[in-house]
């Protein structure tokens, strides 16, 4: 008996596929062609690329329903993506799945300030719900690094940070509704307007799930009165390990600071080459400090934080005059990510959570490392919240680099865990992280969150591959899932 040839078969179902999706949008909204495709082969972790099998881009949540009700009922594995800012993998496509993406969401529904909230479309960028709140003197209080371009939908997917975490929380704090499609396309909302829901907590388990429990399709977000006065200081230390003890010292004098950023010296040159803000790049640390509130409260806080940081000998103190020299200190640390792509050819941008206490050791932890795997490491934290951002530079060109600073990341992942910390602060797990789990969870915790998953997503269709280092099916929770090399796809052709 003659076998079917097998890439033929799979050809055929990318066609049905195809011709399904070419029935729930526009024809235009599905996009198969090759050079196309290559633009979703990767988020923001470059260092690993597939193509997907088809994009589709829908423009209506009736045809995400209708998307998500075929996936399930043809059993098609499906990935949903926001601006592909992911530094985790979380958007990596799938050789034989669906990638959502969901750009087409991009419009503020409402702006309720009586309410003190906004309802907005996932695909709306981070920075764009301040801009359509600021001339009432409103804004939205997470600010990652790449706010101009990461969406509020992948925000809360990740539980997104930024700057101002420190003192007003992290995307989980900040929102108070979703609206959501199942994967059997049953659409669905949590929370709305008021301040607390009633029942099970399933917004706060939604946010950070990583996209592997639902598509969202609707945000309703706070939004905070800007403070009256922030002023930002610019404090200066001989070594990254006396930048660490005066965050240390600033938390511990009862001060929360809106913000509170610290950069190493390689981090401080790039930023300042890139941006030219007035950085001084002949210290090896530099400490971000935002004050806000009321002008009294603000002046006081100066004088504190600023004997404290004498205390440690700092090299300068520079306080900001104005509200464009603020903007100004802070546009350096945003700057820093592609600050330093500037000085390297490819870059591996880690993101660990630490105590506070333990920074100068894991500081110093990590310039070991970086002379036991001969690769330099730029570093950038949120520093008052213990989050790390290792940013480790290697050539992917050059015959085993990528190896190293992929063994580099995961010794400081290791350390972190090690030190009372955790693996990732706002990032993700994904790809990135998903092997290295079990240095944080025991088997029971990992089959625990697995049972979640499945009573979501019981046929195992939604982003597949991402978090579980070992995928147990929802019947059985016993059987392993077969892991191809580095990435959990299946040797399929590329289209």
């Amino acid at each position: 008996m003659k076998m079917p040839d097998p890439d033929k078969t799979i050809l055929a179902k990318r066609n049905e596929i195809i011709g399904a999706m070419n029935k729930i949008v526009k024809k235009d909204n599905v996009i198969v062609e090759k050079k196309k495709l290559a633009v979703y082969e990767s988020d923001g972790l470059t260092a690993y690329k597939q193509l997907p099998l088809i994009v589709v881009l829908p423009e209506t949540v009736e045809q995400i329903s209708s998307v998500l009700s075929y996936c399930h009922q043809n059993n098609v594995k499906i990935v949903p993506r926001g601006a592909g800012t992911s530094l985790s993998g979380g958007a990596l496509p799938l050789a034989d799945g669906i990638t959502l993406g969901l750009g087409k969401f991009n419009q503020v529904l409402e702006v309720d300030y009586d309410n003190r909230c906004a309802r907005v479309q996932p695909g709306v960028t981070n920075l764009a719900i301040s801009k359509a709140v600021e001339g009432n003197g409103f804004y939205y209080a997470p600010d990652p690094s790449s706010q101009i371009a990461c969406t509020i939908g992948g925000n809360v997917a990740e539980n997104s940070g930024g700057v101002h975490c420190l003192k007003y929380g992290l995307t989980t704090n900040n929102i108070l509704g979703l609206e959501i499609v199942l994967t059997d396309g049953e659409i669905l909302r949590l929370g709305g307007k008021h301040m607390d829901s009633e029942g099970y907590d399933l917004l706060g388990l939604m946010t950070g799930s990583e996209g592997l429990l639902g598509v969202i399709t609707e945000v309703t977000v706070r939004i905070l009165p800007k403070p009256t006065t922030a002023t930002a200081l610019m404090v200066s230390f001989n070594s990254s390990e006396a930048g660490g003890k005066c965050v240390a010292n600033i938390i511990s004098a009862g001060i929360i600071p809106g913000g509170m950023e610290m950069m190493d010296g390689p981090a401080i040159a790039a930023a300042e080459a890139f941006v030219q803000v007035g950085y001084p790049v002949d210290v090896g640390a530099l400490l971000l400090v935002e004050l806000d509130g009321p002008p009294e409260e603000v002046d006081y806080l100066i004088e504190k934080v600023s004997s404290i940081a004498e205390a440690l000998d700092a090299i300068s103190v520079r306080v900001s005059e104005n509200e464009m020299e603020r903007e100004s200190f802070w546009a350096g640390r945003k700057a820093a990510f592609p600050a330093i792509g500037r000085m390297t050819p490819d870059y591996y941008c880690m993101d660990g959570t630490i105590p506070r206490n333990k920074l100068p050791y894991v500081l110093e932890s990590m310039d070991d490392m970086s002379k036991k795997y001969d690769l330099r490491v730029a570093n950038v934290f949120h520093a008052g919240d213990g989050n790390l951002h290792p940013l480790i530079m290697y050539d992917a060109n050059i015959p085993g680099e990528l190896e190293r600073a992929e063994n580099f990341g995961a010794d400081i992942l290791r350390l972190c865990v090690e030190v009372g910390g955790v693996l990732t602060g706002e990032h993700g797990v994904g790809v990135e992280k998903r092997d290295l789990m079990g240095e944080m969870f025991s088997e029971i915790d990992l089959n625990q969150q697995q049972r979640v998953k499945c009573a979501f997503d019981p046929e195992q269709i939604l982003n597949p591959g991402k978090v579980f280092p070992t995928l147990h099916r929802c019947a059985e929770l016993g059987r392993m899932h077969i892991n191809r090399g580095k990435l959990p796809f299946p040797d399929l052709p590329r289209f």
